[in-house]
């Protein structure tokens, strides 16, 4: 089944194969040049099913904090993404864009707009470290805008969705988290308040574009700065999490694991996407160190090409929809093509400088 056609919402993907996002930095401007364009269109060319693009900075005063990411808020950045999603579909592929806001990662001196901080829940970057601005609900406000109006260029350019990055301790996965939402309004306390930002972008989003229009969005237990933490600690935690972005418009939720094998909650041997299928009923994409020997713990350590057996079985039993493939395919474009052909020996093994180099 991995290998075979899939429909998602309106599109029909050739295989169950996804392209995760990964950040490159190789944007100048904030402009997808004709190097990005060829980098996805290879892949696209080597069967890869779905392409999610690397994280897009949101169009908002304060999302970026990595240099050379690509954006939306010029009409040369767009005229860019524009390219790239023709040169994807040319190759029979199809594509969703991540929208980003990396909230407390940003520091002040970053650029553009150097004099803005961070932006986080309740100004705590982790627990009990408090270095960025709280923002505020006129903050809110306009970040929920910037989503919709980005998701609506999106649409325009001619992506056949977007995905709203929700993970790894960034904006949305930090309102999300407990350890560092602590607000007393309407945005904090409850698993449910905490929710309603995302909640709310979904919903803006989804107004902003036509019903055909693919809104998925991605999620994390583990932080950056936390491999332990965890949003939800049980099954009923996890529904109500995930319920409230779900019932807001969502049509798939992308479960973002360290080692996808691994079970997720005590007493069942099923990982996370497993259990985001169940409780929310919507197409799930599961990912987590998926082809290699080795976890994500440091994108520079080198990890040697493994078979994909476990993931195999779990989408022929239905346990989740899509599986996503990341560092696997920044180091060999034709993974899907050799893993298809029982090629294993054949892919080459990752490395940073497959992370260095765009190709």
């Amino acid at each position: 089944m991995l290998f075979e056609s899939y429909k998602l919402k309106n599109i029909t993907l050739r295989n169950r194969i996804v392209m995760a996002p990964m950040t490159r930095n190789q944007s100048p401007g904030g402009i997808p040049g004709d190097e990005v364009l060829a980098y996805y269109a290879r892949r696209a060319k080597a069967e890869v099913g779905l392409i999610i693009t690397e994280g897009i900075e949101v169009s908002h005063k304060a999302s970026s904090a990595y240099p050379n990411v690509p954006r939306l808020d010029t009409v040369e950045a767009r005229a860019g993404w524009e390219k790239v999603v023709n040169g994807i579909k040319e190759n029979g592929g199809s594509v969703i864009a991540q929208l980003w806001h990396c909230g407390g990662f940003r520091k002040l001196g970053m650029q553009p707009n150097p004099e803005v901080p961070g932006h986080t829940a309740s100004g705590l970057v982790k627990p009990g470290k408090r270095v960025a601005h709280e923002m505020t609900l006129e903050d809110i406000k306009e970040t929920i805008n910037a989503y919709a109006s980005d998701a609506k260029y999106c649409e325009q350019i001619g992506f056949d969705g977007v995905e709203i990055h929700g993970a790894h301790g960034y904006l949305i996965d930090n309102f999300l988290w407990e350890g560092t939402n602590i607000r007393d309004d309407n945005y904090g306390g409850s698993i449910k308040n905490r929710s309603k930002f995302v909640s709310e972008i979904i919903q803006a989003v989804r107004a902003n574009v036509r019903k055909e229009f693919i809104v998925g969005l991605r999620f994390s237990q583990w932080k950056q700065h936390d491999f332990e933490a965890k949003l939800a600690h049980n099954v009923d935690d996890l529904k109500k999490v995930l319920l409230p972005p779900v019932e807001s418009g969502l049509d798939y939720l992308h479960s973002s694991m360290r080692r996808f094998w691994e079970s997720e909650f005590e007493g069942s041997s099923e990982n996370l996407a497993y259990w985001t299928k169940k409780v929310s009923k919507i197409p799930t994409i599961g990912v987590g160190s998926v082809g290699l020997d080795s976890d994500f713990i440091d994108m520079t350590a080198p990890a040697k090409p493994t078979n994909i057996d476990i993931a195999i079985d779990d989408i022929s039993k239905g346990k989740y929809d899509l599986l996503a493939v990341g560092r696997a395919l920044l180091s060999d474009y034709e993974w899907v093509l050799k893993m298809q052909e029982g090629r294993l020996k054949d892919i080459i093994p990752y490395s940073k400088e497959a992370l260095l180099k765009l190709y």
